[in-house]
């Protein structure tokens, strides 16, 4: 792996397991074991950092919410998308956590960040669209775009809220599942008879996920 490419996933990692506000360029050269110089070789500073961090986000919302075409519905396919969200939550977690702060700081990484969540509303809204038509969700018109912002607000704000109302305000897998789960659940609401079944069973998948003793000391 090139120096910068190491730059940028060893800082990911600092970042999400200490939090970005307490790790600065020089945790990240030293952990690396290479100069702070070396590393300013690379990037100007740790703002440089979070935006090459940020395109590997904008690489995963790319690929992870295109809508469907020409295959069958199935608990795979959703199942695909709702890992697409919690992989989001998961890998980028200190992005969620800090999100108010960090494109506070950055006018240029704000103006990224807001084109990216148009495009992930433009085709999170198309899914749903396809969804509805195939008879998978019944949802009025006028109601999916007010819907799918309100999933998304779920994915970005989740971990936040869990932090406000928690005493112990470190990041699990077991509660980013708990967020996933409460997404289900407005799906499941909008779910027809014939695909209802459907959703209790990726519940039912999730909440064996959110309860393995894995997930729950990530």
């Amino acid at each position: 792996m090139k120096t910068r490419d190491k730059i940028i996933y060893t800082s990911l990692e600092l970042f999400n397991e200490h939090g970005e506000r307490n790790i600065t360029t020089n945790h990240i050269a030293a952990h690396l074991g290479i100069s702070p110089g070396n590393l300013y070789y690379h990037f100007r500073n740790k703002e440089d950092i979070i935006r090459s961090i940020f395109a590997l986000y904008h690489d995963h919302l790319e690929s992870g919410f295109q809508p469907y075409e020409g295959e069958p519905i199935s608990i795979e396919l959703l199942i695909s998308y709702f890992d697409a969200m919690f992989y989001a939550m998961w890998e980028f977690r200190f992005m969620y956590a800090n999100l108010t702060d960090i494109l506070s700081r950055d006018e240029e990484l704000k103006k990224l960040y807001l084109a990216a969540q148009k495009q992930v509303l433009t085709r999170s809204s198309q899914i749903l669209i396809k969804l509805n038509q195939d008879g998978v969700l019944s949802i009025e018109p006028d109601e999916i775009i007010p819907l799918t912002e309100t999933m998304k607000m779920i994915v970005s704000f989740w971990i936040g809220y869990k932090q406000i109302h928690s005493i112990d305000t470190s990041i699990t897998k077991t509660s980013l599942y708990e967020g996933l789960l409460r997404l289900l659940m407005i799906a499941k609401a909008y779910s027809t008879p014939e695909s209802r079944a459907t959703f209790v069973r990726l519940e039912q998948h999730y909440r064996k996920l959110a309860a393995s003793p894995t997930a729950a000391s990530a």
